[in-house]
C-alpha cells in the first residue's frame, strides 16, 4: 500500500514535527557538517532488522527541510513487510544536508517503524476473531498523531485522538454525575455529535451502560468469566450486540488471543505507543552494496 492509504496528518502537522526535531538537533548550526565540501553526494537507508515500515513522509520532509531538491527513490512501501538487511532507499543531494538531516529522519523513521511493528504483531496475534487493535493515548509528546498515523499502518485501528473529540466516561465521571445513567444523559445532552465511551466495572453497570445507550462500552480488569458473561449480554436480546465492547487492561501478547477469542469487538494497549521498541536503520554515504 501506498503511504496515502493510511491518510497521514496533513502536510502542516508533518512541517511542524520536522521543524522542531531540526531546530532541536541543529540548534544554530551543524558544527560537523560546516566541515564538508558541501558537494553533490549519494546515500543509502538500511534496513538492520525485520519491521513494517513507516514514517516515510517525515524522512523525506526532513531531508527536503534541508535540502530541496535532494532525491529520494524508495525501494519499499508505506506498510511493507522489511526484511534485515534490506536497502530500502536511496538518496541524491549535498553532503552537507545529507548529514545534518540523518539522525532527525532516521528518529522519525524509527519510532514510527517501531509502532506498526508492534502494531502488526498484535493485529496477527488476533486474525480471525473479529477483534480490532486499538491505541490510546499513552503516545510521545508531540508526536500523537505521527503514533496514531503508525498505528493505522501496522493494521490497527486508533481510538479517540484526545480529549476533545470523544467522550470517555470513567470511574470518577460517573461518581461525580452520581450515577452512569446520570453521566450518560448529561454527556449526551452536552456533546449529541460526539461518540461516548462508557467504563464499567461490574456487571450491573454493564446493563445500565447498555440500557442507557453509548458508542462503545469499555470493560475494564474483568477477569475471563466475567468478560465472556459481559459478552454474552451484551450480544443478546434485548440488546443484540449493538454496542460493542472494548477491552483494556492486562493485555499482553500471552492474553490477548484469548481475550480476542472471547468474543469482544475491540482490544486497546496504551503498549502500541508507550513501549516503543526502535527499529535499527542506518543511513550511509555512498551507493548502496552491490549498487
Amino acid at each position: 500500500m501506498s503511504a496515502g492509504a493510511f491518510a497521514p496528518p496533513p502536510a502542516e502537522v508533518i512541517q511542524a514535527d520536522v521543524e522542531a526535531a531540526l531546530a532541536e538537533d541543529i540548534g544554530p548550526g551543524d558544527a560537523t557538517a560546516a566541515l564538508l565540501d558541501d558537494a553533490p553526494d549519494s546515500a543509502y537507508l538500511l534496513c538492520k532488522e525485520d519491521c513494517v515500515v513507516a514514517g516515510r513522509p517525515w524522512f523525506d520532509a526532513t531531508h527536503r527541510a534541508l535540502d530541496p531538491d535532494v532525491r529520494i527513490d524508495w525501494r519499499c512501501n508505506e506498510g511493507d513487510r522489511i526484511a534485515k538487511g534490506s536497502v530500502i532507499a536511496t538518496l541524491r543531494g549535498r553532503n552537507r544536508a545529507l548529514v545534518s538531516a540523518e539522525r532527525t529522519s532516521l528518529n522519525f523513521l524509527q519510532t514510527l517503524s517501531g509502532t506498526a511493528t508492534v502494531t502488526a504483531q498484535y493485529v496477527d496475534a488476533v486474525r480471525g476473531t473479529g477483534a480490532a487493535i486499538l491505541d490510546t493515548r499513552k503516545t510521545i509528546p508531540g508526536l500523537r498523531q505521527a503514533q496514531k498515523y503508525a498505528v493505522r499502518v501496522g493494521g490497527g485501528a486508533n481510538h479517540r485522538m484526545a480529549l476533545y473529540d470523544a467522550v470517555m466516561l470513567k470511574e470518577n465521571h460517573i461518581r461525580a454525575a452520581g450515577s452512569l445513567t446520570a453521566a450518560v444523559a448529561r454527556a449526551r445532552a452536552m456533546h449529541p455529535a460526539l461518540p461516548l465511551i462508557v467504563e464499567v466495572e461490574t456487571l450491573g453497570q454493564l446493563r445500565e451502560a447498555l440500557d442507557a445507550g453509548c458508542t462503545r462500552i469499555l470493560i475494564d480488569d474483568f477477569d475471563a468469566a466475567t468478560r465472556r458473561e459481559a459478552v454474552r449480554i451484551a450480544k443478546s436480546a434485548p440488546y443484540d450486540g449493538r454496542i460493542p465492547l472494548e477491552v483494556s487492561g492486562g493485555v499482553d501478547m500471552t492474553t490477548l488471543r484469548a481475550i480476542a477469542e472471547d468474543g469482544v469487538d475491540c482490544i486497546s494497549i496504551g503498549g502500541l505507543t508507550k513501549h516503543v521498541h526502535a527499529i535499527d536503520f542506518s543511513l550511509k554515504l555512498g551507493p548502496p552494496p552491490g549498487g
